[in-house]
């Protein structure tokens, strides 16, 4: 039998920690809260909730299509959901996106052996299982309770679940997150917590930001400079989130380091 159910066991439980940890932040907090601003501030708590509860309804077509085994919606159909959602008060923004993303993690809960095993979606030129669908899910759910989260406790952290099970999936962001400039570049980064050795290479020959895999570094090496920090911390900065102010200690050698990454992974 395939191992599809089991490697998706973890992704789901970790999609359903990251909702009951939202849903414990934002439940007692009244109108006047709710629209204050998250740490996004285009955005207040409330805007991100609805952005979560109206990407749960869209995410909820994709599960349909991934069953039926048929093409997701495209556009089109996502307008009057985000259109919708524009329109609700905060308080109606934060309870109605909070019941649609039970909604949502209660039906891939409940989802079979056999469900699991024959799930496929195209989604962003690529071919997931449900593993990968979930994929998509917790990292935006994560991130974005995070931006909820640190606007009312300002030393707060993506769990540790999250970070466990993202930080290996982290190139795929980047190479649509980072925007460089300026002469190419590259940094070795060593994350602890989980330990991983990544080289990040900023405006290579067709311009693009890519992660790999790399060995423990001897000195800088081909880098052009090299960091240490924890994984929670590269996950947000590759998420355009590691301002100074919400930066832990990072150790640094050579002459291009996280304040040229930083312009690189501005914010998604």
């Amino acid at each position: 039998m395939s191992q599809a159910p089991q490697a998706a066991r973890a992704w789901v439980e970790t999609l359903r920690a990251s909702h009951d940890r939202l849903t414990k932040l934002v439940a007692d907090l009244d109108a006047g809260e709710l629209a204050g601003p998250s740490y996004d501030t285009d955005w207040s708590i409330a805007q991100v909730l609805s952005h979560l509860g109206s990407q749960a309804e869209i995410f909820g077509l994709f599960l349909d299509a991934g069953l039926a085994g048929s093409e997701v919606p495209g556009i089109v159909a996502f307008h009057p959901v985000w259109d919708a959602w524009n329109e609700r008060g905060p308080v109606e923004q934060r309870d109605d996106s909070l019941a649609a993303n039970e909604v949502l993690v209660s039906r891939v809960e409940a989802l079979t052996p056999a469900q699991v095993e024959s799930f496929r979606i195209a989604l962003s030129g690529a071919e997931l299982d449900l593993a990968g669908y979930v994929r998509m899910r917790l990292s935006e759910h994560a991130v974005h309770t995070w931006d909820v989260e640190v606007a009312l406790e300002p030393d707060a952290t993506v769990p540790g679940d999250a970070v466990e099970l993202l930080v290996d999936g982290l190139g795929q962001t980047a190479g649509y997150s980072g925007e460089p400039s300026g002469q190419p570049f590259l940094v070795h980064v060593s994350t602890t917590d989980p330990a991983r050795e990544l080289l990040v290479s900023v405006g290579g020959s067709d311009g693009s930001v890519s992660l790999l895999a790399a060995p423990a570094p001897d000195g800088l090496g081909s880098a052009d400079g090299a960091i240490t920090l924890p994984a929670e911390a590269f996950l947000r900065l590759v998420y355009g989130r590691l301002d100074p102010a919400h930066t832990p200690a990072v150790s640094e050698s050579g002459r291009r380091g996280l304040s040229d990454l930083r312009t690189v992974f501005r914010g998604i």
